[in-house]
């Protein structure tokens, strides 16, 4: 006993030439179908390519188009013609002319020799599945298809919806129950011969003939009536993307289809030289395979899926145009954001890049310019220190700043002097770290040289633009990581807070802050405030600050700072 082959072909009849005689080769009979509208020269061309081997024909040619019932038509005739022309044929693999044996064939006969009985089709019912693709699940056995969703996609809609908003049912004929699968199987005579000679054919037929896609459920339907037993798989390999469309394999894919174990694999790129080379060679040369189990390779098409349909989270590129919170990750690496800290001490870049051992910038959205660390006019990724170019799409400069710069983390300042464009998206951003200070920016406004009534004006623009960022930060809707002290909490104690952050960014290190950074000085600030107050304008964010009783840095006697645990 042995296997025959079925192969349905409409390109690249040439690489379909050379499977079909490596299967003849190990004394398997080969039916071709090949589609009408293929050119006759070219299909007498395939005929003198395989004159020489008497155990392959050529089969009936119909016109088939995708998802229509000619497909299933070709297949029919040409099983009939291999059962009928071949008695020793107890298997049946129906298989297409970009598919290619990923095993030696005498081990596809061994494994089938072993299971007489066994039919190998994925058969399964509607509410099972759930790999179906443009909402037609059920409905693909009740309503009619009169038209081809491919060549005329608006009148398939429309009579769709036309069927939907009358309530048309077609009946099911008796005894079926409507089942999918993969178009390619392998099924035994004695099922195969009971589904093309049962005498209900030509009711069956005519049923199937307006059902959707129906070379993915005839068999898988009729199957079920006749088999002793099913195993509700295919021998063949393919893989699928999210839209329907099968994955295609090319040279690069060698190692993977060898990890398959599978038998087949469709659908193989005409033009891969190297793995026709390498499967289509002599079984002397192969090596010996285990159990056919597609699922070793889930995995990696499952994250290709993924990648397609999610992306990379961070990149925003013009393949994949982003939706508001639909995005898969707003950035792609943790950052931190210090909101008031250059306020409070000087120069606390210089410090916190010597404290973590990296780059620290100082305010990005800065008024004036990008303040990118070490001065740079332009940083990775050729981004400019303008404002203006920044201010274009802060979203964009920022989650370019952070790809640009990924294994490095990101660390810049912010103050309410700065663009607030960008507030609700770091709020809502998992990767940012923010860390506030609240009420620092009147440090820098008791040290201007401004008139008064300037500094008045200036310190309540400067609250409420700072309060509307604090509300946001306080809200349900944030994803960050969010500190918030007063000014006056902060100076009591610095060291503890920051070396709270400092762990945070650098978790694996265990050394703790040796130095602090340099505390500007507050002598007056809290008369500062006072006048604020007389003036009619009452700050509210720095905490509780008496007049005349000054706050003081740490002092700097100590060789190490108190730390609290």
């Amino acid at each position: 006993m042995t296997v025959g082959f079925i192969m349905l072909c409409h390109t690249a009849l040439d690489r379909a030439a050379q499977v079909a005689r490596c299967w003849a080769d190990a004394g398997c009979p080969v039916v071709i179908h090949v589609d009408r509208r293929v050119e006759q020269a070219r299909f007498d061309d395939l005929v003198a390519a395989l004159a020489d081997i008497q155990i392959i024909s050529f089969s009936q040619r119909f016109a088939c188009d995708w998802g229509t019932f000619p497909l299933v038509a070709a297949t029919q005739a040409a099983a009939e013609q291999l059962l009928e022309r071949h008695k020793e044929v107890r298997h049946v693999y129906l298989s297409s002319g970009s598919c290619l044996p990923l095993r030696p064939v005498r081990e596809l006969i061994d494994y089938l020799d072993a299971r007489p009985s066994t039919d190998f089709i994925e058969s399964v019912t509607t509410a099972d599945v759930g790999w179906t693709i443009g909402g037609l699940d059920a409905e693909r056995f009740t309503l009619r298809f009169p038209f081809s969703w491919r060549k005329q996609r608006r009148l398939f809609d429309a009579y769709v919806k036309l069927q939907r908003r009358v309530g048309f049912r077609r009946r099911i004929p008796d005894g079926l129950i409507p089942h999918l699968g993969s178009q390619w199987w392998c099924l035994t005579r004695q099922t195969l011969s009971a589904i093309l000679q049962d005498p209900n054919r030509p009711r069956y037929d005519r049923y199937f003939r307006r059902v959707w896609i129906p070379d993915e459920s005839y068999f898988q339907t009729l199957a079920r009536r006749y088999s002793t037993q099913i195993e509700s798989r295919s021998l063949t390999l393919s893989k699928f993307d999210d839209r329907g469309k099968p994955h295609t394999f090319y040279d690069d894919h060698l190692q993977l289809l060898r990890r398959s174990d599978c038998f087949v694999a469709r659908k193989i790129w005409p033009q891969a030289d190297r793995l026709y080379r390498a499967f289509l060679a002599p079984a002397s040369q192969q090596a010996v395979r285990a159990e056919p189990n597609p699922g070793k390779i889930d995995r990696l098409f499952a994250k290709a899926v993924e990648r397609r349909t999610r992306g990379r989270a961070g990149l925003y590129m013009q393949s994949r145009y982003p939706v508001r919170d639909h995005e898969n990750g707003k950035t792609c690496a943790p950052y931190s954001v210090f909101h008031g800290f250059s306020d409070l001490f000087d120069n606390f870049d210089i410090w916190l890049g010597k404290a973590i051992g990296g780059r620290v910038h100082g305010h990005v959205f800065g008024p004036e310019r990008v303040e990118f660390s070490g001065g740079e006019t332009v940083y990775n990724g050729a981004l400019s220190d303008s404002a203006a170019l920044r201010d274009y799409n802060p979203k964009s400069f920022l989650t370019n700043l952070i790809w640009n710069t990924r294994g490095e983390r990101q660390c810049f300042q912010f103050s309410p002097r700065d663009n607030q464009d960008c507030n609700w998206f770091i709020a809502t951003d998992p990767n940012a770290q923010i860390s506030v200070v609240s009420g620092t920016w009147a440090v820098r406004l008791m040290r201007s040289n401004m008139d008064f009534a300037d500094i008045r004006k200036e310190a309540a623009r400067l609250q409420r633009i700072e309060t509307e960022h604090l509300q946001i930060l306080r809200t349900m809707y944030v994803k960050a990581r969010v500190r918030i002290w007063t000014m006056a909490e902060f100076i009591e104690n610095p060291m503890e807070p920051l070396q709270t952050i400092i762990d945070e960014i650098r978790p694996r290190a265990t050394r703790q802050l040796t130095e602090a950074p340099k505390m500007a000085d507050l002598t007056g600030f809290g008369q500062f405030l006072q006048n604020l107050k007389n003036q009619g304008m009452k700050p509210t964010l720095m905490g509780d600050f008496a007049a005349g009783n000054e706050p003081r840095p740490p002092s700097e006697d100590r060789g190490r700072p108190y730390i609290v645990r």
